[in-house]
C-alpha cells in the first residue's frame, strides 16, 4: 500500500526492533557529559513496556523528579489494554506516582475525551488494586497520586508557572 498510496496513509505496523542497546549508549553518553535532560520515552511498541521501564532507572538523578519519564501509552498502545498494561508496567518496574499521565499531540476539542478516557482507565486500575488489597486504602495518599498523574505531575515537570 505504500508503493500505491505513499506515506502516512495509515498503513502502520508494529515492529518488534528493540534498540535497547542505542538507547541506553546515547543517554549515556549524554549523561556522562553531565547534559542529560528531563526525558520522556515512548514506545509505539507495548512489548517495550518493560524495556523502557528499567532503562528509566539507569539515569535517575536529582536535577528532577522522575527525571526520565516513560511517556504515556501511545499510537497503537492508546487503548484501554494499552494504558493499563503501560502503567502496571511502570508501577511494577518504577514510581507510578510520578507519572506525567494522558498527552495529546492535537489541538482538537475531540482530543479532550482521550484524556477522560485515560482518566478513568488510570482510577479504575488504581481503585482496582485497592479493592484487591495490593495498594493500600489510604485515601489522602490516592487522591494525591491521582491528582499527580492528572495535573500536578506535569505541572512540577516542565515547571509551568500557573
Amino acid at each position: 500500500m505504500y508503493n500505491k498510496l505513499g506515506p502516512d496513509t495509515g498503513y502502520d505496523c508494529i515492529s518488534n526492533f528493540a534498540p535497547a542497546d542505542q538507547l541506553t549508549n546515547i543517554l549515556d553518553a549524554i549523561n556522562e557529559n553531565g547534559e542529560l535532560p528531563k526525558t520522556i520515552l515512548h514506545s509505539l511498541n507495548p512489548g517495550d513496556d518493560e524495556l523502557i521501564g528499567t532503562v528509566l532507572g539507569c539515569f535517575q538523578n536529582c536535577d528532577a523528579i522522575g527525571k526520565i519519564q516513560q511517556g504515556s501509552a501511545w499510537w497503537f498502545n492508546d487503548n484501554k489494554t494499552g494504558m493499563e498494561k503501560q502503567m502496571t508496567s511502570l508501577a511494577n518496574l518504577g514510581l507510578l506516582g510520578n507519572f506525567l499521565g494522558m498527552l495529546t499531540d492535537s489541538r482538537s476539542f475531540l482530543s479532550y475525551s482521550r484524556h477522560e478516557y485515560f482518566h478513568r482507565i488510570m482510577c479504575n486500575l488504581i481503585g482496582t488494586w485497592v479493592e484487591n488489597g495490593e495498594y493500600p486504602y489510604d485515601k489522602e495518599n490516592l487522591t494525591e497520586i491521582v491528582k499527580g498523574i492528572s495535573y500536578n505531575n506535569a505541572v512540577r515537570y516542565f515547571g509551568f508557572d500557573l
